[in-house]
C-alpha cells in the first residue's frame, strides 16, 4: 500500500491475524516504516527494492481498551503531546520540520508525568516509548536495539520535568547519544502498564490519554521486507 505511517496504521488494524502481505510503500511525511525497512522516501526507489521483499510474520502491539493496535510505537508523555500540538496546515507545507516545531514548542511548558510499569519495577517520567523499530521521525534512532522481528518492545523512558531537560535529550537524539544520558532508561519487555493522566500516540497519530496497558500480540501481521532486514 501507498500511505503514510498513519493510513498504515489503520490498515494494519483491518489486517490483524489475517494471512494477507503487507507491502509498504512511502506516501507520508516521515515514512518511518519505509525507512526502517530500508526501502527509503524514494517512490522508484521504493518499488523497485519492495519487488525483491519476502514475507516475514511479525508481531504487533496493542493498547488501551477497545485495544488500538499498532506496528511501529506507543508514545505517551511528551512526543504525544507534540503530536496533539502539531499544526496540520504547517505539516502539509513543511513536512517534518512541523514536528521539529512543535516539539521546540513544549520547552516552555513543564512536562507532566506519568508512570510506567514494567517487569515489575516503576519508573517516573515525561515520555514513555515503547518501540518496535529504531527510526523514529523517518531519520532518527531511538530505540536502537528494537526490531520488528522481535517479539519485545525496546521501551525507553525519560526523567524529569524541567522543558529544557527534554531539549537536550532531542538534541541527544538526533547524535545518537541519547541512550547514554543520564536520566534515561532502557528496558525489554512484552507489557507496560501506564498511571497517570497523560497524551498517547501510536504510529504518530493521537489515540487518547492515560491510564492504558501496552501489550505485544505475538504472530499478528504478515509483512513484506527485505531478507537483510534483521
Amino acid at each position: 500500500m501507498l500511505g503514510g505511517d498513519g493510513t498504515i496504521n489503520e490498515v494494519v488494524n483491518g489486517m490483524l491475524l489475517s494471512d494477507v502481505h503487507l507491502g509498504v510503500l512511502p506516501g507520508g511525511t516521515a515514512n518511518v516504516l519505509a525507512m526502517e525497512l530500508g526501502l527509503g522516501s524514494k517512490l522508484e526507489r521504493a518499488i523497485d527494492r519492495l519487488s525483491r521483499c519476502v514475507p516475514r510474520r511479525i508481531a504487533l502491539g496493542k493498547i488501551g481498551q477497545p485495544a488500538r493496535h499498532f506496528l511501529m510505537m506507543a508514545g505517551a508523555g511528551f512526543d504525544a503531546q507534540v503530536v496533539c500540538d502539531l499544526h496540520a496546515g504547517l505539516k502539509s507545507r513543511t513536512g517534518k520540520l512541523a514536528y521539529w516545531v512543535a516539539g521546540f514548542s513544549q520547552i516552555v511548558k513543564r512536562v507532566g508525568q506519568l508512570e510506567a510499569r514494567i517487569n515489575g519495577d516503576t519508573y517516573r517520567c515525561g515520555f514513555v516509548l515503547a518501540a518496535r523499530v529504531r527510526n523514529y521521525g523517518g531519520d532518527l534512532e531511538l530505540a536502537r536495539g528494537a526490531s520488528l522481528l522481535s517479539n519485545q518492545f525496546e521501551t525507553v523512558m525519560f526523567e524529569g520535568s524541567n522543558p529544557l531537560r527534554y531539549a537536550f535529550y532531542m538534541m541527544a537524539v538526533a547524535v545518537k547519544q541519547v541512550q547514554k544520558m543520564p536520566g534515561v532508561h532502557t528496558v525489554c519487555s512484552t507489557r507496560i502498564e501506564l498511571l497517570g493522566d497523560a497524551p498517547m500516540q501510536i504510529d504518530g497519530e493521537y489515540v487518547g490519554r492515560s491510564p492504558a496497558t501496552i501489550e505485544i500480540v505475538p504472530d499478528a501481521l504478515t509483512i513484506l521486507m527485505p531478507e537483510s532486514y534483521g
